[in-house]
């Protein structure tokens, strides 16, 4: 038996700094599955960004182009759909992915041939999620961390879920803010999922750190017919 059923909100408010977050589950009334994506930023390069819609895809661009030190690890693509896949991620492995699932591979195996960010110290973990269409509804959460204080090598951990009404996952790059960022351990955290995508969009971004928050993406999408809808936020509006 799994532990209680968190509010995500509490969860938010309790962590001054959770990196970006994802979060997959479904609707109360069992009707959509739902997922939520989050980034946030300590340094300027990091809070100079907004999620722009393309279509069933989103991107990040920089809000200031001329203000990008690295964009190696802050601009990517952080959901795109393939197939009957949709595809979450906090980093350039959402093409990786997308890729593999495209030649007849996995999401496991795509993620075999990634890491963690080379960002020592600390050693942001790539976290990635999949929801599954393919006969009904499932998903999956994944991390990739580092196996030590060093980066000596990469520890892969893959949570396969049975959807369940009313619940979701949620997994994030810090356990909390710190001097090196202290990474995310143990299982997802089990969350509450409503039916209202505003709500929902409004308990999330009210409860992330003002000053850390960048921007926050959430689509419902309907388990029946594929058709969905979102809600953007972003600070540098």
């Amino acid at each position: 038996m799994e532990n209680k059923i968190n509010d995500i909100g509490a969860i938010l408010r309790e962590n001054e700094y959770p990196g970006r977050g994802i979060i997959i589950g479904k609707s109360t009334d069992g009707k959509k599955a739902v997922f939520a994506y989050f980034i946030m930023g300590r340094s300027e390069n990091s809070r100079n960004r907004v999620f722009v819609e393309r279509g069933s895809d989103l991107v990040i661009h920089p809000f200031v182009a001329s203000k990008v030190e690295d964009p190696s690890l802050i601009i990517y693509s952080p959901v795109r759909v393939c197939g009957k896949k949709t595809i979450v991620t906090n980093g350039d492995q959402t093409d990786t992915i997308c890729d593999c699932l495209g030649n007849g591979g996995s999401f496991e195996n795509a993620l075999e041939t990634r890491c963690f960010e080379p960002d020592e110290p600390n050693y942001t973990p790539r976290v990635s999620g999949l929801l599954d269409f393919e006969n009904g509804y499932s998903y999956k959460l994944s991390i990739l961390k580092s196996a030590d204080t060093a980066g000596s090598g990469c520890n892969r951990f893959t949570f396969s879920y049975h959807p369940v009404d009313g619940v979701g996952h949620f997994i994030h790059t810090y356990a909390s803010n710190g001097k090196p960022i202290p990474s995310f351990f143990g299982e997802p955290e089990l969350v509450e999922v409503g039916n209202s995508i505003d709500e929902y969009t409004k308990l999330i971004w009210d409860n992330l750190s003002g000053e850390n928050k960048v921007s926050l993406y959430v689509r419902f999408i309907e388990i029946e017919s594929g058709s969905f809808e979102s809600r953007m936020i972003n600070k540098n509006a």
